[in-house]
Formats: C-alpha cells, structure tokens, sequence
C-alpha cells in the first residue's frame, strides 16, 4: 500500500513537472524521447523522437500533429501560412488534424478545431493534448500520443468528453492532411451499400451513390486513387479498418483503426473512411468513428494507429505485398 501512495504521488508529481515545462519552457526537463521544442514558429510544440522517427505535436493551434517524419521525411502536409498562424486566425488546410462529426450536422467549433490546447509530456515517447470545453458541443477533447521505442508506430487516440448537462452523440473524424499526388489504397470489403463501394460529393450536399471516374479503380480487392479524382470528397463503407497511402517522397502511411458492423456510423452516407482532395499538394486521409452516445460525464476513445514504410514511389505497389504491410 505504501508503495502505491509513493508511485502515485511519483507520478503526479512528474506529470506537474512536465505541465511546467510545457508552460514554461526555460525549466529544462523531460523525459526519454520527448521533449518540448520551438517548430515553424511555435515556442511550445512537443517532440517525441525514437531513432528514427520523429513526431511533433502543436497544443498551441488545434491540438495537431505537425510533423511525423522516418529519417528526416516528413509524410504530413505543411501549409507556409502556419509560419504566421496564430489561435483563432481563420485556420489553413495543414497538417495531422482531429475532429469529430457527423460532418453535416455538428456546429463550428473554433475552440477545438483552432483553440489553444494544453501539452503535457506523459512518459517516455509520450504526451497528451487536451482541448478547452467548447460550448457549441457541450465536450471537451483530449489526445494521447505514443510513440514506440523502435520502428515507426504511432499511437493516436481521441477521447470525447461530454462536459454539458445534456446527452451529446458525436462521432470521432481523423483529417489527416498527408503530402499530395500519391496513390490511395482502401480494402474492398463486402457487403457494400454503394453499387462501386464508394460516393462521391457533388455540387453542395449532393452524394453520388454511383458514381465513376477515370482516376479510381478496383483491382485486386482494393480501391485505387490514382490522382485527384473530378471531385474533391469521397467516401467509403470498408470495414477492413485500413488506409494505405503512397507519397511521391517514398514513404507508405498506413492508418489501422477498428470498425465494427454493429455499430451506427452515423455520418449521411454511413461511411467508415473519407477522402479529400482539397488542392494538388494535399490529400486528407479521415476514418470516421462509430456514434458515442455520451450522458453527462461520459466519455468515448478512438485510437488510430500510424506507420510509415520506405517504399519506392515509381515502383508499383503489389497487392500481395500491400495485403501483408496492412495485415
């Protein structure tokens, strides 16, 4: 019993440290891999770092991942307006982001999409972000990050937390905006509501349940975006809980994420992944969690896990080795 109450007070009082830090960033402390530095202008960002992989992560605007690069390659796409960004400007299409959902129905919520967050280094590879309560929602959010020792997995994970006096239902949405002008790849899974296994959104709300086009194809049990498709969002209804995404800068990003049949998603169209092609030099990779219906005090988690791979750009990917890399 003794030695619970001294681990506990141990770990309170390495977490108060490290908020310290990350308040004020002249106490030099931190822990094996993580550390708070200054990144594109922002004084307070939080690197975790193994060997070969480094991750930084922004409280200061939005909660985000800036950067997660293997041996110095970054795969996140960074706008030049970040240099300048401040909170509450109106935010650029820029970097590892979070949301939540659905899409059409939820209000604007510039306290958690652009706000100041709080950083707290947790461990070693470690830290966790944590949003404002945001009145439009009636939820606060938090994000956890670990980096692994070796190799290059990530582990991210959104918490919902209902901080109203009403029930809230919500779902998770990742918007990951990766470098552009690579190739896209999302399992084939079946049953499927959609006729070609994915939607694509029209002028306004308008969803194309059938849609074609020349720049997608279904080949070997995976949809393939080969290039910005006539229309910049899509959707998808895999099950398979997987991305894979190919970047002209030689590096695989793939996102394993869990879904679950019984559940509701309850984006418009249901959908389990989306696609985005806001402009050439980006893409936005987004899972979109299941409905958390959340009374008061309740509170929801969704984790996504991340890893990069060295894979040669102008050597097509085959399927069979792209079914082992997603296993």
């Amino acid at each position: 019993m003794q030695m619970f109450h001294f681990a506990a007070a141990m770990r309170t009082a390495f977490v108060f440290a490290v908020t310290v830090l990350v308040t004020h960033t002249q106490i030099a402390f931190s822990a094996e891999g993580a550390r708070v530095v200054e990144w594109h202008g922002y004084k307070q960002a939080i690197e975790l770092r193994n060997e070969h992989v480094r991750v930084v992560l922004c409280p200061e605007v939005g909660g985000r991942v800036l950067e997660y690069s293997l041996d110095g390659e970054n795969i996140l796409y960074v706008s030049p307006d970040e240099k300048s960004w401040k909170p509450g400007d109106n935010p650029p299409s820029s970097a590892g982001r979070f949301d939540i959902g659905p899409e059409l129905v939820i209000p604007p919520r510039p306290v958690l999409w652009s706000g100041a967050w709080t950083g707290v280094i947790t461990g070693d590879r470690s830290a966790r972000l944590e949003s404002q309560s945001d009145p439009s929602t009636g939820v606060k959010l938090t994000r956890e990050f670990v980096l692994d020792q070796e190799g290059t997995h990530l582990e991210c994970s959104q918490t919902i937390i209902n901080v109203s006096d009403s029930v809230k239902e919500w779902c998770h949405w990742s918007r990951t905006f990766a470098v552009g002008k690579g190739i896209c790849f999302i399992p084939v899974t079946t049953p499927s509501r959609f006729p070609n296994h994915y939607v694509m959104y029209e002028e306004g709300t308008l969803i194309n349940m059938k849609p074609e086009d020349p720049n997608i194809r279904i080949r070997d049990g995976f949809i393939e975006i080969l290039a910005a498709p006539r229309k910049p969002k899509l959707g998808f209804d895999s099950f398979a809980g997987r991305i894979a995404y190919l970047a002209p800068n030689n590096l695989l990003f793939v996102k394993r994420f869990e879904t679950d049949r019984r559940r509701v998603f309850n984006e418009a169209a249901g959908l389990t992944i989306s696609v985005w092609y806001p402009q050439g030099d980006m893409i936005e990779l987004e899972p979109i969690g299941p409905a958390e219906t959340l009374s008061p005090g309740e509170s929801a988690t969704y984790t996504e896990h991340w890893t990069l791979t060295k894979t040669p750009f102008s050597t097509p990917i085959h399927p069979d080795h792209l079914r082992t890399i997603l296993k």
